[in-house]
C-alpha cells in the first residue's frame, strides 16, 4: 500500500496533514449489530477506511470516516466473561476508593449496557447517571435501588451539560468519536468551574495494535486510535490536568485519570510513558510493511486446514471477529470458517456483519467438533480452554 500525506486536519491537535499508511475499501460500517439473517449480514452497509497518522501528536484517525449506527440492537458487552467482570469490578471499586466517590454522583458517557456504572454504585458511589443510545439496564442484576440509577438513551452532547457529577467516566467510547478534540472540549465546557471533578477514561491502546500488526483490532467503528502519549496530549490541550496514566488488562487498555484545569494548556510535566512519538512512528511503519504478509499467512493456514478436511471456528463474535473475517475474506478466503462462537446468548443465531457467518453457542461445538479454534482475544485463552474441556473438546486453540 502506498503512503501519502493528505490535507486533513488532525482531529486531536489540528495539524493540517496526516500520513495515510493503511487503506481498506468496502468494510462493514458496524460490527456489533445483531443481524437476523445471513442475507442481511452479507448485504450490510459498507464504508472505507484510510488510516492516517499525525506526526505531531501521535493520534491515528480514519480520515474518510462517515458514520456508524449505535442503537438498541448494538451488542458490545463483555459482561458474560468471568475474567472481564472480575477485572472491571475491581477497576470500578479502585476508582471509587481512590477518588473518594463514596456517596457521590458519577456520570458515565457511553455507558454501554450499564454494567460498569452499576458496579461503581455497588462499590459505594451514591448515584449513577448513564448515557448511551444502546443502554439495556433491565438486563443487569443488582441489589442497588432504582432511585440511585438514572438512564438516558441518547448520545452525550451539549444538551446534557446541566448534568453535574463528582466524576465523569467514559469507557471504550472515545475511539468511536471522530472529532475527538471537539468532544473533549464539550466535556470540559460542561464541567465548567467545578475543578474538583474527576475524569476517568478507558480505551484501547494503539501502540500494541501497531507493534503486533493486529489487523483484527482495526475496523470502521474505531475511527480514532490513541496511545498513552497522544491521549495525554489531547487531554492537556483541551483543558485537563493529567493525574495518572497506565496500561491495564494485559496491556490492552489505556487508563487516564484527570481533572479539569483552570488554564489551557493544562499544567504538569509529561509522564515518562508519554514520550512515544518515535515508537508510534516505527509502529506505523511496521503495520504498513507487514500487514499483507501476516494476513496472507492466516489465510494460507486456514485454507490448508480446510483442504485436509479440518474445520476452524473463531471464538469472539464482536468487532475483532468481524474485522478478522473481513480482512481474510478480502484476501480471498471463502468457506474456511463457517461459524463464530460467542458466550453472549443475545448473539446466538445472529450473523456476522459483512461476511455472514452464523454466531453459535459453545455447546454447538459438541456436534460440530472443530479442529482449530481461533480466540479473537488471547487474554481469554484459558477461559476458553476451560469451556472447551468442560464440553469434552480438545481442538487446537490459538490466539489471534
Amino acid at each position: 500500500m502506498s503512503r501519502r500525506l493528505v490535507d486533513f486536519p488532525c482531529p486531536a491537535c489540528g495539524n493540517p496533514q496526516m500520513d495515510v499508511f493503511f487503506e481498506q475499501r468496502a468494510i462493514p460500517t458496524n460490527s456489533c449489530l445483531l443481524l437476523d439473517t445471513r442475507e442481511e449480514a452479507e448485504g450490510f452497509p459498507r464504508g472505507d477506511l484510510e488510516l492516517g497518522f499525525c506526526h505531531r501528536c501521535g493520534f491515528l484517525s480514519n480520515v474518510v470516516f462517515d458514520a456508524a449506527e449505535y442503537s438498541q440492537r448494538y451488542e458490545e458487552t463483555q459482561g458474560f466473561s468471568k475474567l472481564f467482570v472480575e477485572w472491571a469490578k475491581g477497576l470500578a471499586a479502585r476508582w471509587v476508593d481512590k477518588y473518594d466517590l463514596q456517596g457521590k454522583r458519577v456520570l458515565e458517557i457511553g455507558c454501554g449496557k450499564g454494567e460498569f456504572l452499576v458496579w461503581m454504585v455497588e462499590a459505594g458511589a451514591g448515584h449513577g447517571i448513564g448515557i448511551d443510545p444502546g443502554v439495556h439496564p433491565e438486563r443487569i442484576e443488582t441489589t442497588v435501588s432504582a432511585d440511585r440509577l438514572t438512564w438516558i438513551k441518547d448520545f452525550y452532547s451539549e444538551a446534557y451539560r446541566h448534568l453535574e457529577a463528582d466524576a465523569v467516566v467514559c469507557r471504550h467510547t472515545l475511539e468511536h468519536i471522530h472529532p475527538v478534540g471537539e468532544f473533549m472540549r464539550t466535556v470540559r465546557s460542561a464541567i465548567g468551574d467545578r475543578l474538583d471533578t474527576i475524569v476517568l477514561f478507558e480505551l484501547p491502546d494503539v501502540k500494541r495494535v501497531l507493534e503486533e500488526v493486529a489487523f483484527w483490532d482495526v475496523y470502521h467503528e474505531h475511527c480514532s486510535y490513541f496511545s498513552l502519549g497522544s491521549l495525554a496530549r489531547l487531554f492537556r490541550s483541551t483543558g485537563f490536568e493529567v493525574l495518572h496514566l497506565e496500561l491495564d488488562y494485559d496491556g490492552q487498555y489505556l487508563l487516564i485519570e484527570a481533572k479539569p484545569s483552570a488554564t489551557t494548556p493544562a499544567p504538569g510535566a509529561p509522564f515518562e510513558v508519554e514520550h512515544d512519538l518515535d515508537v508510534l512512528t516505527r509502529g506505523v511503519d511496521k503495520y504498513a510493511g507487514e500487514y499483507d504478509a501476516l494476513a496472507q499467512s492466516w489465510k494460507r493456514r486456514l485454507a490448508e486446514l480446510r483442504a485436509n478436511g479440518g474445520k476452524a471456528v473463531i471464538w469472539g463474535a464482536g468487532s475483532k471477529g468481524v474485522s478478522y473475517l473481513t480482512n481474510l475474506t478480502n484476501m480471498g478466503m471463502t468457506d474456511e470458517i463457517e461459524y463464530a462462537v460467542d458466550i453472549n446468548p443475545f448473539k446466538w443465531g445472529k450473523f456476522m456483519a459483512g461476511t455472514g457467518q452464523q454466531i453459535v453457542s459453545p455447546d454447538f461445538l459438541v456436534d460440530y467438533r472443530p479442529d482449530l479454534v481461533v480466540a479473537m482475544n488471547p487474554i481469554y485463552l484459558e477461559e476458553i480452554r476451560a469451556q472447551l474441556e468442560s464440553l469434552g473438546l480438545h481442538p487446537e486453540l490459538i490466539g489471534a
